[in-house]
């Protein structure tokens, strides 16, 4: 089916943004606006065919221009989650970046890929393509990048995002997408009763700030080993984090760079399961717990702690400043590629 374009409004200085509904015509339907890549709606069917709209966001341009702090729907680069300090070395240079998170810098800094307008086009049926370009020194790193994102539905009811970057200069790239779900629909209250299956077997624990320690530890005997299925609120309160939740970089069994299942998710009362697959080594699973009904989303809805989960694939939070992780630095003349798909089913 042809992607579908409309009007979504205007931002502050004028700029439009438009509106992009994918339909695989086999259940699956995402709305996408090029302002931050923001992926608006994800409406998917129940056991009963009764379809829902699981992600959560807002009903307007302003809205997402404004007041998305939690970054619903969005995509996040230069680099996604933490950096301590705002600030990293790199061939002998210090870089200081972008500071908007304490002492520290999350999700690309002030103005990171979230709040900037991306260049988009149908690319044949059912597929988005955006593109950007990062020029040299924006928020504070090097290199001219340039990125290309994928959105991609297939009738299998795969939800695909294709990655792809390349650089100038050497520079940290780590990109994700920020999207909140609810399979219970968007409105449905809190996730704690989703069961969660997560393929890893380690996390990288944290310190202050929620920066890395460096260490990688086991996952058994905490309440963070989803190796078999538990309900998200089953054990909250072994936790220790404040405010109470899940906001963990999980380290995927996968290592490999193939695409290889990292999560699964369902929802008993309406039967709806989320399979994530990776070609990235780890999964920030958040559990929404900085949520707190302040800001009305779509429908007036008053969106609480815990109403929505998120699997962030990605590369470890703070990677330029541990050497030990995996490393995160693209050069000139290498491609940066990654592929994470979420897929619908029911059972």
């Amino acid at each position: 089916m042809a992607v579908l374009r409309e009007s979504f409004g205007q931002l502050k200085n004028g700029t439009a943004v438009d509106l992009f509904t994918l339909n695989n015509e086999v259940g699956l339907t995402v709305k996408i606006i090029n302002f931050g890549g923001i992926v608006v709606s994800i409406e998917v069917p129940d056991r009963n065919g009764i379809l829902a709209d699981v992600a959560l966001g807002f009903d307007s341009l302003e809205k997402y221009e404004t007041k998305n702090a939690s970054y619903f729907g969005a995509l996040i680069g230069r680099v996604g989650n933490r950096l301590s300090n705002a600030a990293f070395l790199l061939n002998k240079k210090s870089y200081k970046v972008g500071q908007n998170a304490g002492e520290n810098s999350l999700h690309g800094g002030i103005t990171g890929f979230d709040k900037v307008v991306w260049q988009a086009e149908p690319e044949g049926e059912n597929c988005l393509k955006l593109t950007h370009t990062s020029p040299d020194g924006d928020e504070g790193y090097p290199g001219k990048l340039t990125v290309t994102v994928r959105y991609r539905l297939t009738a299998d009811n795969d939800f695909r995002i294709e990655y792809q970057a390349e650089t100038d200069a050497p520079t940290p790239v780590n990109l994700t997408w920020h999207g909140y779900f609810n399979l219970k629909g968007h409105d449905g209250g809190d996730v704690k009763t989703h069961e969660v299956c997560l393929n890893a077997l380690q996390y990288t624990p944290v310190s202050e700030g929620l920066i890395p320690t460096g260490e990688l530890l086991e996952v058994a005997n905490t309440p963070l080993d989803f190796t078999t299925p538990h309900l998200i609120g089953a054990r909250f309160d072994e936790l220790t984090a404040e405010p109470i939740g899940y906001d963990h970089n999980l380290v995927l069994c996968n290592q490999s760079g193939r695409l290889e299942l990292a999560a699964r998710v369902f929802e008993p009362e309406t039967g709806r399961l989320l399979e994530v697959l990776t070609t990235e080594p780890g999964v920030q699973f958040y559990t929404g717990n900085f949520l707190d009904g302040t800001c009305a989303g779509k429908n007036d809805t008053l969106y609480q702690q815990y109403s929505g989960f998120c699997l962030e694939t990605q590369h470890f939070p703070d990677s330029p400043n541990r050497p030990e992780f995996p490393s995160i630095i693209l050069e000139p003349g290498v491609e940066y590629s990654q592929v994470t798909v979420y897929r619908f089913s029911v059972k």
